[in-house]
């Protein structure tokens, strides 16, 4: 073999990883390596996620059902959130990745307020309803089937997104309802070392109903820094009869003024379907869950191209990452059809949460409004 590519070879060799820590990425393709990491969990059983602390509770929503058998026993399963109160789901000292969430709420979800806190930061990086963050956005149960988010029977949210945080984390629920209500929870994380170039996780939800541009909603603004476009959720209610999604998403990156540097081509195009999400058989909406992209669910489900039909649609950018160096801005048109084969610009009612990451600090988000 020829010397220099032996020394090259060698060179690979001696920069790649020796543990799975320094990969960062967890999956099938590395799930052999080991690793210093050490994982850790936080849920009612152990608020702090403290080793060798779980399952100690002696007081707890299952102290009832426990009372016979004792500390060991699910006596702290869940907690309970009074009406207009915030509770502290977690608070991690890093460096660290959260990796895995599960949770089932009860209550409204459009006003139960998931929020995310990095490295000590007083302003949220995640400000979202519970029910949009895990793209359930109606409040009715849907399953999802993706990489990033599973929804699985009965309201079993799962968030699977990788959120670094190089020294602190910190996740908390608000109930803004007239009601309490409980939650179970669970929070998989690691500690261990993050590399420099981990941008942190943001997610931020905006409600227009109706818009406040005819045809046109803007999903996100105002993102300042170098980061990547990760997903998108829209909860969308059509207030015009007729196919609504001829609208184009459009990116506008690093300085874009009038016309965006990606444009696609239809609203059901951008979620990686087509030709109206119809089925030719049944003539109806045909619902989908897939890997990064879903038309996940219609209400009602048997009709078609109604006013006041409602639909969840995500789409993952997990493949496809939309990176920008120095801002972004992002909209999408609600555009449907009018007389004389012409475009309509709608006033459709549409929640979009979007997802990206970024390096910190992040600018401040605008007022959360979640509506009625």
């Amino acid at each position: 073999m020829n010397k220099n590519i032996c020394a090259l070879a060698a060179c690979l060799l001696l920069t790649l990883p020796t543990s799975a820590a320094e990969l960062f990425d967890n999956g099938l393709g590395n799930l052999d390596r080991l690793s210093n990491a050490k994982t850790r969990s936080i849920s009612p059983e152990n608020f702090t996620g403290e080793k060798g602390k779980a399952g100690m509770a002696t007081e707890g929503t299952g102290k009832g059902a426990a009372r016979d058998l004792g500390q060991g026993w699910k006596i702290s399963p869940s907690v309970s959130i009074k009406a207009k109160s915030t509770f502290t789901l977690a608070d991690i000292k890093g460096p660290g990745r959260i990796t895995q969430i599960w949770m089932t709420p009860t209550g409204n979800f459009r006003h139960t307020i998931i929020r995310f806190y990095w490295d000590g930061e007083s302003e949220p990086s995640v400000e979202c309803p519970v029910g949009d963050f895990f793209a359930c956005g109606w409040g009715k149960y849907c399953q999802i089937n993706s990489l990033a988010i599973c929804v699985n029977p009965g309201s079993a949210f799962n968030c699977y997104w990788p959120m670094p945080f190089h020294k602190s984390a910190r996740i908390t629920m608000e109930n803004t309802d007239e009601k309490n209500m409980t939650v179970y929870y669970q929070i998989n994380y690691e500690l261990t070392d993050v590399p420099k170039d981990a941008g942190c996780f943001h997610a931020q939800f905006r409600r227009e109903a109706p818009l406040k541009q005819k045809g046109i909603m803007t999903l996100l603004d105002g993102v300042e820094g170098k980061g990547q476009y990760v997903g998108t959720y829209l909860a969308w209610e059509v207030h015009s009869p007729g196919w609504w999604g001829e609208g184009e998403i459009k990116f506008y990156l690093d300085g874009d003024q009038e016309f965006p540097t990606i444009c696609g081509t239809g609203t059901e195009d951008y979620f990686c379907g087509s030709y109206n999400f119809e089925n030719h058989d049944t003539k109806k909406y045909q619902v989908f869950s897939t890997p990064y992209s879903g038309l996940a669910q219609v209400l009602p489900p048997d009709k078609i191209y109604e006013v006041g039909q409602r639909f969840g649609l995500y789409r993952w950018h997990i493949m496809d990452p939309v990176r920008f160096d120095k801002d972004l801005k992002v909209t999408m048109q609600a555009l449907g059809w009018q007389t004389g084969g012409r475009y309509l610009q709608e006033d459709d009612s549409i929640a979009a949460t979007t997802f990206w990451y970024q390096k910190e600090p992040h600018k401040k988000f605008p007022k959360l409004n979640v509506g009625e």
